[in-house]
C-alpha cells in the first residue's frame, strides 16, 4: 500500500481484513462525497499521504490537483511563501512571482502533513485561508482566493498539544470536520501476510527478480516483526529483501532487521546454497491453504477476501484489485470459489 503506484487508488480499492481499518475506509468513502474538512491521525509511516490521495481521488474535485505539503521543520518565512506564493521582489532572491501551494490546489486538494508542528505565525496564516479561503502572497496586497478541500495530518495528540498551549483550538475544530484513525501496522496483523506479499512481487519486479516463496523460518520472522515504521518500514525491508535474495525462496539469512546488525551470514549476502548443500526445506503444503507461504498462495487469499467483500461479485472484485475477469478466475479456482 506504499508503493508509488498505489497512489492512482481510490479509496473503495483499499482493502483491510483488519475491523479497525474496516471502519476507517468505511469513513474515508463517506468522506470522499463531501467537501468536509478531514483530518488523519496515525502513526509515522501508516499511509496518511496515500489515503488522503485516495480521497482526493473517489471525489468530485479529482480531475483537479492534489497537492501535498509537509508543515513541518520550516521557517515561518519560508512557510508562508510555499503556502501562500510571494510577489517578485517581496525578499532577496525573489526575482519573479510565485504561486503557493493554496493556489495551485485551486479546484483540488491540499494535504497538510504534520500540522502539528506548525509554529504559532504559520497556525494564523492558514486559520484564514482554511476558514476564508482567502490569502495574500508574501510581498502583495492584493486579496487571492482558493477553491481547495483540506485534508491534514499528525500522528500527534492535538486535544495535547492545545492543553499545552503550541497548537490552536480554533483552527483545530475547522480541521476536524471528521476524524480518520489509521492503526499501526502491529494492530493489523490480519492483514500482514497479503501486505508482505503484495510489497515483495513489487519489490521483486522492480528488481527483475524471480521470486516465488518465503521459506516459512524466515516468514515467521517478518509476521513477529513490531513494524515500527509500519507501512514504510515494511516497503523498504521488502525491496531489502528482494535485493539480497538470489534464488526463488526468500531464506531466513535474507530477513535481517537493524538490531540484528549488518552482516546477513557466515555465507555472504544473498548467498544461494553451495555444491553438496541445500536449502532449508520447508513443509509442503495444499495449494491456497493458509499454511501455504508462497507468494502466489498469499494473493490468492488476498483475492478471495476482496471478492466476499464484494458480495462475489466478479465484475466489482476485478475493479477493486486492478485485474482482468480472467486474472479473478484464475485466483478463484485456485481457492475453489467458483
Amino acid at each position: 500500500m506504499i508503493s508509488s503506484g498505489l497512489f492512482g487508488l481510490k479509496v473503495e480499492q483499499l482493502t483491510s481484513a483488519n475491523a479497525a481499518m474496516q471502519r476507517c475506509l468505511k469513513l474515508a468513502a463517506l468522506a470522499a462525497r463531501s467537501d468536509i474538512p478531514v483530518l488523519i491521525l496515525g502513526p509515522t509511516g501508516t499511509g496518511k499521504t496515500l489515503l488522503a490521495q485516495a480521497i482526493h481521488n473517489s471525489s468530485a474535485r479529482a480531475r483537479g490537483p492534489f497537492v501535498s505539503f509537509n508543515a513541518s521543520a520550516m521557517s515561518d518565512t519560508l512557510l508562508e511563501s510555499e503556502l501562500f506564493g510571494h510577489e517578485r521582489g517581496a525578499f532577496t532572491g525573489a526575482q519573479q512571482a510565485h504561486k503557493g501551494k493554496f493556489e495551485t490546489a485551486n479546484t483540488g486538494t491540499i494535504f497538510l502533513d504534520e500540522i502539528a508542528d506548525m509554529s504559532a505565525l504559520a497556525q494564523v496564516k492558514i486559520l484564514r485561508a482554511v476558514e476564508y479561503g482567502e490569502f495574500e502572497r508574501v510581498g502583495g496586497e492584493r486579496l487571492h482566493r482558493s477553491d481547495a478541500r483540506i485534508i491534514s495530518a499528525t500522528n500527534c495528540s492535538l486535544p495535547g498539544r492545545i492543553h499545552a498551549g503550541k497548537f490552536r483550538e480554533d483552527l483545530y475544530h475547522r480541521l476536524e470536520g471528521l476524524v480518520l484513525v489509521i492503526p499501526s501496522l502491529r494492530e493489523r496483523g490480519e492483514d500482514l501476510p497479503s501486505l508482505i506479499a503484495m510489497e515483495l512481487q513489487a519489490a521483486a519486479a522492480a528488481g527483475g527478480k524471480r521470486i516465488t516463496s518465503i521459506h516459512p523460518a524466515a516468514m515467521e520472522m517478518l509476521l513477529r516483526h513490531p513494524w515500527p515504521g509500519n507501512l514504510r518500514e515494511l516497503h523498504h525491508k521488502m525491496r531489502s529483501i528482494a535485493l539480497f535474495c538470489e534464488g526463488k525462496v526468500v531464506l531466513p539469512e535474507h530477513v535481517v532487521f537493524h538490531q540484528e546488525g549488518l552482516a546477513l551470514s557466515a555465507n555472504g549476502v544473498g548467498s544461494s546454497p553451495g555444491p553438496g548443500a541445500t536449502a532449508p526445506a520447508g513443509p509442503e503444503p495444499r495449494p491456497g491453504s493458509s499454511a501455504d507461504l508462497s507468494l502466489a498462495a498469499a494473493l490468492t487469499r488476498h483475492v478471495k477476501h476482496v471478492y466476499e467483500q464484494c458480495g462475489r461479485n466478479q465484475r466489482q472484485a476485478a475493479r477493486v484489485l486492478g485485474i482482468s475477469r480472467g486474472k479473478l478466475a484464475r485466483h478463484l479456482d485456485h481457492a475453489d470459489l467458483k
